[in-house]
This record gives C-alpha cells, structure tokens and sequence, in this order.
C-alpha cells in the first residue's frame, strides 16, 4: 500500500503525523459515519502507554462540516467566544470573585491581552481566535510567547493546532519534551516547553489529549448539515406537482402526449403545479402529492439536532437568538445559568493558561464586574437583605455588607431599627448612648441610673448639723423670696428665641408671646395654707435630719436638676396646635384658589361642554364632564401639606422630648425616636388633605349633571371650602398636637431608662370617650401599651391606633421616675 495513500484510510490524520507513525494494526470504528471522532487508536503512545487520541482530530474538516456549515454550531462558538474578546483582562490580588482588592497597572501581559498581541492581530481578535480554538480543537490550543533579551515578554501568536506536534519526553520524567511546528512554507522548528503555552480542556484519561463540544454533538452536527443538504437537493430536483389528474388519452395525438409530459419535469419552478396524465380509455382519477411524511420528518429531525448541539456547548436557544415563548424572567434566568456553568469556567480556564507568566501571589482573570447576567442572583440577595431591614431583622451595616457597599459602622448604622415607628434597638450600651437611648457609662459605671461621685460621708458629731447647714448655704447661696416670685411670674410676655421664619419655634414664640400670665396678688392666705399643709420633721436628734438634707442636696450638685416627673400640660398642646392650624389655613385658602383656577384651565375644559368657543369656527368644545379628579389632584396636595407641616411637628416634637428629658434624667437630650411622632404625624395629615379633596370631587361629580356653566361650579368649590375648611383645619391641628406631643414625650420617657413609669390621665368632662374613661390613672412602664378593645395605644393620639380612639382625643400622660410613687 503506497504511504501517501495512508492518511486517506486512516480518515483524519495529517500527512506530517501519518509519515512517522507505523502502519496500523488495529482501527476500531467508535461511531460510523461521525466524522469528528477519533477512527483509530494507532497513534502515537507516551511512556505512560496512553494512545494519541487527539493525533486524528482533522482541525480543516471540524472547520468546514462543523463549524461553517452547521448555524448551531457557529453560534454556539460566536456566543462563548464574543465574551473573552470584549472582556479586559486584570491582574491583582485580594479582594472576592468581583473585584481584585489590589491590581497591577503595568504587566507585559495587560499590554499584550489588552492592546497588540502581535503585529497582525490586537489583543481581542487573539482572545477570540484563543476562545474559538480551545472550543473546536480536540488536540488543544498551541500559544508560541517570544520574549525580549532581557528577558520580557513582548508577542504571543497562536499556532494552527494541526501543525503542532507534541513529542513526549521518553527518558525524563518531563511530559514534554519540545514541541515541533510545521510552518507554511514546510520548514519544521523545535520550541521548547518555556515558550508555548499548551492549553486545553483537559480529557478524564489523557494528558496529551484534551475534550470538546463538537466531539460529542458530531452525530447531531452531521445529521443536521446532511438533513439541509437533502432537502436542498429535494427541492432543486424533485418537480413533484401537487396533485396529478389522470384522463383519458385515446383521443390525443403524440404531440399532445408529449406536451403533456413535459409538463412533469424536474426542478422548484413546476413544483405545486396540477399535472394532467393519461389513465386509459375512460378512466379518470386525482391523487394529492402535495404532503408527505418526511417533511414532517425533516422538522423533528431539525429540532432534535438543534437541541443537542446547544446542549452540547452549553448554550440556551435563548442566548443564540431565540427568546419566544419565555418570560423576563426566564430569560434572565437563562443567561446567568449561561455564564455561571459555560462562560465563566471557559473564562477561567483560558485565564489559567498565562498562570507562568504572572508575578507569584497575583492572579490573571477576565474582568466580569460589569456583566449585567452575573448581577441576577445578587439582585435577589439584595431585594431578600432590603426585605429583611424593614422587618428591623438585620441592620443597615448588614444590608450593605450584602450589597458590597462600605460600611457606615455608627451607632445608628449598627442599630436594629423595628418597624413600624422605626425605633432603633442599640448594639451595644456605648450605641445606646449614642442614640439617647440609655445613661452614659462614663457617668454611670454601676449602670443605676446615677452619675459617677464620690461616696458620700455619714454624719458625725455634735457640730454636723451647722457644717452641714454652712455647707448646703455655700452650695446654694440665698436668694431674694420675692425677687424669685416676681421673675416667675413676670409682668412682661414670655419670648422664645426667634427661629427660622416658617419654623415651629416662631410658630410657638408668638402664641406664648400673646398669653397673658394672672398678675401676682395677694399671697398670704396662699402661703399660710401651703404652710399648713407642709408637716415638719418630729423632734429628734438634728444630725439624722441635716445629713438627709445634705445627701439631696449633694445629688442636686452633681445632677443639675433631680427628676420628679413630667405631664404635658394644654399649654404644649395649644401652641403646636396654634402652630399646625395656622399652616393647614393657609394652605386651604391656596389650595381653594388653584383649584377655581383649575377650572377655569383650557386644557381642563377643552372637550367639555364647560368650553366657551371663542368664534363661529371653534370646535374644541364638547358633551363630556370635567375631569374632576386632575381638577382636584389629591396627591400632590397630600405630599405638599406632608412636607409643610413636618418641620412645624419636628421642632414641636422635639421641643416636648427635650423638656420630658431633662424632668426625668436631667440631661435634656432628644432621642432619634421622637421625630418619627412627628413624621408620621406629618404623613396622616396628607391622608387627612386627600380623604378632603375625594369629597370635593364626589361634589363635583355630583353637581356636574345640573351645573349648566362653570360659575356653577365654582360655587360649589367655594360653599365646600366655607363649610368643611375650618373644622379640617382644626381636627387636623388638634391631631397632629396630641399625636406629635404625646409621642415625642413618649419616645423620650422609653429611653430614659426602664425605671420610667406612666399614668394616663383623660380632662374629667363629658367629652371624653368610655373607652379612655376606663384607662384613666391606669400606670404602666415605659414602652408598655394601653390595651383598648383589643387595640392598642403606645400613647394618648397614637397614629397607628383606628381613627375611633385618637380623632379629638385630648388625654395625656404623667411620667414618674419612682414607681412607687
């Protein structure tokens, strides 16, 4: 048998490969007809006694049948390998499978892979020739590196795998021994291990051997360029008419014969046509031959071999093209399950190949933090952690540990904040403090709720009681008696400091400023009942007595004021009130005027029969009503009256918190909490505006039949306004005081520590619903809610309590620091 015949017969081998191998012994044919498999196993044997299985792998035939013939298969190669070309490439250190923690900037490599890989191709055609290789050639990827002098690499050039030949290193224990490459031009040069990079997908048995795709989609890829291949050819030889009708052709002439049969020829042009024949004396028949079962065949064949193919390569009919029949997010679900089983492996084994030339600790990869595909599972676990903060489950600083965004690590950041007042729960005491939600550890390091001292000294000798009195005087020097009554009593108004104009503070400064406190009269029969009144220490031993005296007295030192207690009193309340009516009269008064404005808007009587034509020719007008829901706009003026009044309640708010703070601890701070009455507060007289503005427009929709012009109208707007703006203004001034008052004390008395104890205390007249009648002088902790038919109330006005139990109501809440008192 002539050699040059042998490559024929062995089906796959290159001449170079088949010149210095033996003849074979034995061929074992795995599949018949498959083209990409490996026909025989006499190849070429390592010292491992492994066969050659890539040796047959005809990388011009998987080229031309497989890949450039077959759609399925070319699309699948174009969607993996578009990716490696289009993606940089980093190197760095540190950091998560996202982002490098620590990068380089200048690496023979990144100029390399992201710039000139040679002088015929830029670094992203090469990672797609790289890319498309690694996924069709069995023998695996040959990267020639030459470096410089000194040592740098400066090229990388990709080698035609079927021009290789790996030649195993017999007498060492290397598995290389150098590389021989066939050029164009037939001139064969030796290049050892250093200066190839030898990349495949790496084969269960074979070391010199690597797996691919199209080795196990070959049937599939040869059933579907063979099945196109006979339906091409069906169509341009096949004339099969549509139907045929047979007649009787006794009576025609041979001409006529022949012309008959002509018109049954070969080719798509006379396809479909009816074809007339002879049938015999009388005879005369119909056959359709328009439909036959291998069309039908064809398709499921087509189908089948689709399918595997994309299996095969690990591509979703989806990421080739074709999303019918799916959902958004189906779709999104199959291109991440794309990336994350068949794009990221591929990237990381192709980044792995260039492991040699990077600095040891450093890592080459592809830069995939821009991939929108790889963002869908952590979009769930975004929306899952997003979820789980406003149930108060994890903290903010948890949440964006999850996003991968840097922490705030701050008190309120650490805290868990409870929904759904959001009140914040500390982390840990110094956390608590920060948030005004428990005493400074530095002031009290026994965690009793005192500041820090020294102890105080028992009472010795007969002349304590005078050291004792000195001491207490030094302390408190005296003062004028009736200097102190007068500055209490005053004969000016009281003034608070001018605040920003618009702000609460004015608000309250002037309603203050227009109270006149009852002048001072005649105190005698006051003080001698208050005298009466006081009982004095039975005779005994003074010392006992000047030492108890002495120990307040001290604590008054180190504590400014001693807590005894806190009761909002009417005067808290009607100045907010005053306040809050004030902003909501004015704001109906504006908003009474745009709404008449509104009405008498083109654009809102404009195909109505409310539009006045301006001449004979006019025809905007029309038979339909105005729409009074955009004539009204009830949330734009929910959200304008929100943000309104939310500074007026914020300052209110804060103003009672202070004042409840320092009667129970002293320390006058306002806890976080206490806004969010205030907030909230803001946010239901929105709810309030827009429950308003929804009667109006029923009025007008209801008025509209009867309401010939638009002055009808009008009317209408302005009769609704005089009749339910005013008591609007007040239930909402009322609300908002006892809600934004009672909570901000509220929220100040649960951080002043658990020792805090409240009274709810109704005004003792007829107004008062039976349902707080029946709470009044019930004390409970801090914190701890009034239960009200199966309701419950955190305090007098509680925002999240049914309308029925805090719409006009005026109770309060007395707040002790002694729960025994």
């Amino acid at each position: 048998m002539p050699r040059q015949l042998l490559p024929a017969l062995r089906g796959l081998f290159t001449p170079r490969t088949a010149d210095l191998l033996p003849e074979p012994v034995e061929t074992k044919d795995l599949h018949v007809g498959n083209v990409y498999a490996s026909m025989s196993y006499a190849g070429t044997s390592s010292v491992w006694g492994l066969p050659g299985r890539a040796d047959g792998w005809d990388m011009e035939r998987v080229i031309l049948e497989g890949y450039e013939r077959s759609i399925w298969t070319f699309k699948s190669v174009e969607a993996i390998s578009k990716h490696p070309s289009t993606l940089p490439v980093e190197i760095g250190r540190g950091g998560d499978e996202r982002r490098f923690e620590e990068t380089l900037d200048d690496h023979p490599l990144l100029r390399l892979l992201n710039g000139q890989a040679n002088p015929l191709e830029s670094g992203d055609v090469f990672k797609k020739r790289l890319s498309a290789q690694f996924l069709l050639s069995k023998k695996g990827v040959f990267v020639e590196k030459t470096y410089s002098r000194g040592g740098a690499l400066v090229r990388l050039d990709l080698l035609p795998p079927d021009r290789v030949e790996i030649i195993p290193d017999d007498e060492n224990a290397d598995y290389v021994k150098h590389f021989q490459f066939t050029d164009y031009s037939g001139q064969v040069r030796e290049l050892l291990p250093k200066h190839i990079i030898w990349l495949r997908d790496p084969h269960p048995t074979d070391p010199f051997s690597g797996v691919t795709p199209l080795e196990a989609a070959g049937l599939s890829v040869d059933l579907d360029v063979k099945a196109r291949t006979y339906n091409i050819s069906f169509i341009d030889n096949d004339g099969r008419p549509g139907g045929v009708l047979a007649i009787d052709t006794d009576g025609l002439d041979s001409k006529e014969l022949d012309r008959i049969q002509r018109r049954i020829s070969t080719g798509a042009h006379v396809a479909g046509e009816i074809s007339v024949v002879g049938a015999g004396k009388g005879g005369a028949s119909y056959v359709d031959t328009s439909a036959r079962p291998r069309e039908m065949a064809y398709e499921v064949l087509a189908a089948t071999a689709k399918g595997e193919i994309l299996a095969a390569f690990g591509v979703p009919e989806s990421i080739v093209g074709n999303a019918s029949e799916r959902t958004y997010a189906n779709a999104d679900r199959e291109e991440w399950t794309f990336w994350d089983h068949t794009e990221l492996p591929h990237l990381n084994l192709l980044a792995s190949a260039f492991d040699a030339d990077v600095p040891d600790g450093w890592q080459l990869r592809f830069d995939t933090s821009n991939v929108q595909a790889l963002e869908f599972p952590r979009r769930q676990e975004r929306e899952e952690a997003r979820k789980e903060w406003e149930a108060g489950l994890i903290t903010i600083d948890e949440y964006r540990k999850v996003a991968g965004r840097p922490l705030f690590n701050v008190p309120q950041s650490r805290a868990l904040w409870i929904s759904p007042q959001k009140a914040p729960v500390p982390a840990n005491v110094q956390d608590a403090v920060a948030l005004g939600l428990g005493p400074d550890p530095a002031l009290d390091p026994g965690g009793n709720g005192l500041p820090a001292g020294p102890p105080l000294q028992g009472i010795e000798g007969a002349d304590s009681a005078a050291a004792a009195v000195e001491e207490a005087r030094a302390i408190e020097p005296g003062q004028d008696a009736a200097a102190a009554v007068a500055a209490a009593r005053g004969q000016e108004r009281l003034e608070l400091p001018a605040g920003p104009d618009g702000s609460a503070a004015a608000a309250v400064a002037e309603a203050r400023a227009t109270t006149e406190l009852p002048a001072g009269g005649d105190a005698t029969a006051d003080l001698a009942q208050a005298r009466a009144s006081i009982e004095l220490p039975a005779a005994g031993d003074a010392a006992a007595d000047v030492a108890a005296a002495r120990r307040r007295i001290e604590s008054k030192a180190l504590r400014p004021e001693e807590p005894e207690g806190f009761e909002v009193t009417d005067a808290d309340y009607d100045a907010l009130a005053d306040a809050v009516g004030a902003a909501v009269q004015a704001l109906l008064e504006r908003q009474e005027g745009v709404i008449i404005a509104r009405l008498r808007a083109p654009k809102i009587r404009k195909g109505t029969r409310y539009w006045a034509p301006e001449n004979a020719t006019d025809t905007r007008g029309g038979t339909a009503s105005l729409d009074q829901d955009r004539v009204v706009s009830p949330a734009r003026w929910k959200e304008e009256i929100a943000a309104a009044l939310a500074p007026i309640l914020q300052e209110g708010a804060a103003t009672a918190a202070r004042r409840a703070s320092q009667a129970l601890t002293g320390a006058g701070v306002v806890p976080p909490a206490a806004y969010a009455a205030a907030l909230v507060t803001a946010a239901y007289a929105g709810e309030a505006i827009a429950d308003f503005l929804a009667e109006l427009a029923d009025e007008l929709r209801t008025a509209q039949p009867d309401a010939t012009e638009l002055e009808d109208l009008e009317r209408v707007v302005t009769a609704f306004y005089t009749r339910a703006g005013n008591v609007l203004a007040a239930r909402i001034a009322e609300s908002c005081a006892v809600a934004t008052v009672n909570g901000a004390a509220d929220a100040s008395a649960e951080s002043a520590g658990p020792d805090v104890v409240r009274t709810w205390i109704t005004r003792g007249d007829d107004r008062v619903r039976p349902a707080h009648k029946a709470l009044h002088g019930k004390t409970l902790p801090a914190g701890t809610p009034y239960t009200i038919d199966t309701f419950s109330l955190r305090y007098p006005g509680d925002p999240f309590a049914p309308l029925a139990l805090t719409v006009n109501c005026r109770c309060r809440l007395r707040y002790d620091t002694d729960p025994e008192d």
